[in-house]
C-alpha cells in the first residue's frame, strides 16, 4: 500500500486501474462523500474531520483532468510503465506537502492539557488534577473511576479554560478523564488520559486535632497522629511541612512523642482570643522509603477565654479561674489512696454527656475477670488522659463524700444526678462551662505526675525538653 492509501477502505484503494480511471474515481468519491477522504494521523485528538476534508479537497484539486482523447479503459503502455504508474500510485513530494499543509491549516487551534499526564501513577489525591485548554474553550470534561465507573464531580472555570475536581480523590484508584474543546473558529479538539492515584501502601495521612473551625481552651495543643510511622531520617522534612501560626505571635515548636505522633504548642498556654492556623503541605513529602504524604490543606481554630481549674486532693476542692478571676469553687472526690489521681496539668480532650465506664478496660478487675465497676451512664464526662482519667459527674456516691473523702478509682468526681438532667448540680455547671482544651491541674496527690504523652498533656514537660524533641 502506498502512503496516500493509508486509512482508505479496500474499495478506495487502486487495483490495477489506469491513471485516468483512478482520477475519475477519486473525483467521484470526493463529490459523493462531500469532499472527504479518510487519512490516518499520529497522536491527534480533534480536528480529524477538518483535516480529512482538507486533504480530500487538496487531492481532488491536485489531480490533473483526464484527457478527452484517451479511452477511459486504456491501460498503461507495457513499454512505458514507470512514468504513468509511478505518477498515479505514489503522490509526489509536492502533493504530500500540500496535503500536510491543508490538514495543519484546518486543525483546531485548541490545545488541551490533562494533568496528571496519561499513564501517571502515584498522583496526589488532594491537588494537581486539572484540565486546561489554550486557544479555545472547554465544552465538556468527564472524569470517572475506571473500576466502578463512579463519576467525579468538578467545577469549570468561568471562562471555560480550566476544570478541577471538587473534592479529594480516592487513594489507590485509577481514573479516566475525557475532555473536548473548540477553538475560535468552532473546530473541535479532544483529549483523554488515564492515571492512578497514590496507593494506600505508598502514602500516609496525618489525623489532627483540634477540629477545623472549633473554639478551644488555652491548653489545647495541635496533635497530629500519622497512619504510618515516620522514619527518623524523614521527620525533619515532615515537620517542616507542618506549620502552626497564632495571631498572638507566639512561637510554636513541634515535639515527636513517637514515630506516629507530632504535637505542636507554644512555650506557655495560648493567649485567650487568639486565632490559630494549621497548614499541612505534606503532599509528595517522603515519610518513609517510597511512602509519601497526600495532604495539602489549611485549617484553623479559635482560642476562647482562659479557664484553669485546680483540683486540690487534700482539701477536695476544685477552684475554677476564668481570665484570672475565681468564678467557682466546686467540691470533688478524687482517687482513693489505693487508686490515687495523677498530679499535673491535664487538658480536656473529649466531652460526653454520658459514657460507659468499665473497670476491666483499664485493668481494674475482680477475681472473675470482670471489672470492679461497670457504670453504663456516667454523666457529664470529660476525658483528661488516654489511660482513662476523667473528670465527671457521680450520682452513685453519697453526697457527703464530695469535698470530704477521696473515693474514686483515679478520676475526679463531682456531685450529680442519674441521667445528668439537673442543670443545678456541680457536675452540670462545670460541664456546661468547660471547653475542650481547658486545663485541669491536679495537685497534692500521692501519685506521680502524668506523662506528657498520656493524653494532650505535653505541658508537663519542660520547654527545654520539648524543644529537644523537635526534628528541626
Amino acid at each position: 500500500m502506498t502512503p496516500s492509501d493509508a486509512g482508505k477502505s479496500p474499495e478506495q484503494r487502486p487495483a490495477r486501474r489506469s491513471p485516468f480511471t483512478r482520477r475519475r474515481t477519486l473525483a467521484a468519491i470526493a463529490v459523493l462523500a462531500g469532499g472527504t477522504i479518510g487519512l490516518t494521523a499520529c497522536g491527534g485528538h480533534g480536528g480529524g474531520d477538518h483535516a480529512a476534508r482538507a486533504a480530500a479537497s487538496s487531492t481532488s484539486a491536485a489531480a490533473p483532468a483526464p484527457s478527452t482523447t484517451a479511452p477511459a479503459t486504456t491501460a498503461p503502455s507495457a513499454t512505458t510503465p514507470s512514468a504513468s504508474s509511478s505518477a498515479t500510485s505514489t503522490p509526489s513530494a509536492g502533493t504530500q506537502a500540500r496535503e500536510d499543509a491543508a490538514a495543519a491549516e484546518n486543525a483546531s487551534d485548541a490545545k488541551i492539557t490533562i494533568t496528571p499526564h496519561a499513564g501517571s501513577t502515584g498522583a496526589s489525591i488532594t491537588h494537581g488534577t486539572e484540565v486546561t485548554v489554550k486557544h479555545g474553550t472547554l465544552t465538556s470534561v468527564t472524569m470517572t473511576a475506571k473500576a466502578g465507573g463512579q463519576r467525579v464531580s468538578g467545577t469549570m472555570s468561568a471562562d471555560r479554560t480550566s476544570w478541577t475536581p471538587d473534592g479529594r480523590l480516592a487513594r489507590g484508584t485509577q481514573y479516566e478523564i475525557s475532555a473536548a474543546a473548540t477553538d475560535a473558529k468552532g473546530r473541535a479538539a479532544a483529549a483523554d488520559a488515564t492515571f492512578a492515584t497514590v496507593s494506600t501502601s505508598g502514602s500516609f495521612i496525618g489525623y489532627f486535632t483540634p477540629e477545623d473551625g472549633s473554639t478551644v481552651g488555652v491548653g489545647m495543643p495541635v496533635s497530629i497522629n500519622f497512619d504510618k510511622p515516620i522514619y527518623k531520617a524523614d521527620r525533619a522534612a515532615v515537620q517542616k511541612a507542618v506549620t502552626v501560626r497564632s495571631s498572638s505571635g507566639q512561637q510554636v515548636v513541634g515535639h515527636w512523642f513517637s514515630p506516629t505522633r507530632l504535637d505542636l504548642r507554644p512555650q506557655h498556654y495560648w493567649a485567650a482570643g487568639a486565632h490559630v492556623s494549621l497548614t499541612l503541605r505534606l503532599d509528595g513529602v517522603e515519610g518513609a522509603p517510597n511512602v509519601f504524604g497526600v495532604q495539602d490543606k489549611t485549617v484553623g481554630f479559635d482560642v476562647g477565654r482562659s479557664q484553669i481549674s485546680t483540683v486540690d486532693t487534700k482539701t477536695d476542692e476544685m477552684t475554677v479561674v476564668r481570665d484570672g478571676r475565681v468564678v467557682n469553687t466546686v467540691p470533688v472526690s478524687a482517687g482513693a489512696p489505693e487508686h490515687s489521681t495523677y498530679n499535673g496539668q491535664m487538658v480536656i480532650s473529649e466531652k460526653d454527656p454520658t459514657t460507659r465506664m468499665n473497670g476491666a478496660t483499664v485493668g481494674f478487675t475482680d477475681d472473675d475477670g470482670k471489672g470492679e465497676y461497670d457504670i453504663p451512664d456516667v454523666p457529664h464526662a470529660m476525658r483528661l488522659s488516654s489511660s482513662g482519667t476523667f473528670i465527671h459527674g457521680n450520682y452513685w456516691g453519697d453526697k457527703s463524700v464530695f469535698g470530704a473523702v477521696n473515693t474514686s478509682h483515679g478520676c475526679v468526681g463531682l456531685s450529680d444526678t442519674k441521667g445528668g438532667k439537673d442543670p443545678n448540680t456541680p457536675a452540670a455547671w462545670f460541664y456546661d462551662n468547660s471547653l475542650i482544651g481547658d486545663v485541669v491541674i491536679v495537685k497534692n496527690s500521692p501519685d506521680k505526675t502524668i506523662q506528657p504523652d498520656n493524653g494532650l498533656n505535653g505541658w508537663n514537660m519542660s520547654w527545654a525538653k520539648w524543644v529537644a524533641g523537635s526534628a528541626l
